[in-house]
């Protein structure tokens, strides 16, 4: 498409965005927007985009891990070499599955990392998170979860589209897993793992914990917000 047909459709877009805004009685923003949407959308709008956060994705060269590994420091593929034996050592079953399978559990880990990291979380509201996506996306609502016997103690929900597998949440329970890196196999190992079995080039990885993304092998790019001018 070329430059004055993407600029038209942004135009047509815009349009229609503040006719419903309209028709509700409010205004409307754009949030989380990459560098070249902000700058078509601002265009768009005659007004600047703000930065509100970063953003990590994690490049998948070659075609399984080991590769992902070679691509990193010596010492970042050793830290993972331990990470990795930690979380086998500890012994515990993984197994992936769609998400409406495990809704509870899934609401239930993700509570829990939540109030650990010291949000305010409802087991309730978190479930009903789970519920409502696994309705939505079906049989796209999979889940890699690891087991201590029959009860599940930390999982994640990735989507796959495009060449690209993302990271949707990550749940788990640090009294049950203790320091066995369940987290860090569940949020990044496993994944990538996954991603690779479905031809993936990149693990989309979220806007939080930026540090510990960045010494798993993620670049960081801005995120940006615009909101319709007053007018």
């Amino acid at each position: 498409m070329s430059g004055p047909q993407r600029a038209g459709c942004l135009t047509l877009l815009r349009d229609a965005a503040r006719e419903h805004a309209a028709r509700h009685g409010t205004r409307h923003w754009w949030p989380y927007l990459t560098d070249r949407a902000a700058t078509e959308l601002g265009d768009a709008y005659g007004t600047a985009p703000r930065r509100i956060e970063d953003d990590a994705t994690i490049t998948l060269p070659g075609t399984g891990f080991d590769d992902y590994l070679a691509a990193l420091p010596a010492k970042r593929r050793s830290g993972i070499r331990g990470e990795r034996r930690a979380f086998d050592a500890r012994g515990l079953t993984v197994r992936t599955g769609p998400l409406a399978n495990c809704v509870a559990d899934a609401g239930r880990l993700l509570a829990i990392l939540q109030r650990h990291h010291g949000h305010t979380t409802d087991t309730a509201a978190m479930t009903g998170v789970m519920r409502r996506q696994a309705r939505a996306m079906g049989e796209d609502a999979r889940v890699t979860a690891a087991y201590d016997g029959p009860a599940m103690v930390a999982f994640s929900l990735v989507y796959h589209f495009g060449n690209t597998a993302w990271l949707r949440a990550v749940g788990h329970d640090p009294e049950r897993t203790g320091d066995a890196f369940e987290y860090f196999n569940l949020a990044y190992y496993l994944p990538i793992e996954d991603a690779y079995r479905h031809g993936c080039t990149h693990l989309h990885a979220g806007m939080k914990s930026l540090a510990a993304k960045r010494g798993r092998g993620a670049h960081t790019s801005p995120l940006w917000a615009l909101a319709d001018p007053p007018r």
